[in-house]
């Protein structure tokens, strides 16, 4: 069996937290969210991708993927894979 390493890469990332809400109503999304197939539904941010719905919970990362692809991805996961850059 041959092994791989995930290559290095420099990701966009936000932590979905709705209870942020604006008095406006409106949710402080970052423009590559706003920009992308997504749309509010409650408390879960829905990502419209290839693959189907995916939904984003409250303390979720929302992550934008080197194509500019954008997913889901649970807080452990997100810690155990990736580390803030500095700079």
């Amino acid at each position: 069996m041959t092994q791989y390493r995930k290559k290095p890469v420099i990701i966009e990332a936000f932590r979905w937290m709705p209870e942020q809400v604006r008095m406006d109503g409106e949710y402080p999304l970052p423009d590559w969210i706003k920009e992308g197939n997504t749309i509010v539904n409650g408390d879960c941010l829905e990502i419209f991708t290839l693959e189907g719905v995916m939904r984003a919970n409250s303390g979720d990362w929302i992550i934008k993927g080197v194509k500019g692809e954008l997913y889901p991805c649970k807080p452990d996961i997100f810690e155990a894979t990736y580390e803030a850059v500095k700079g």
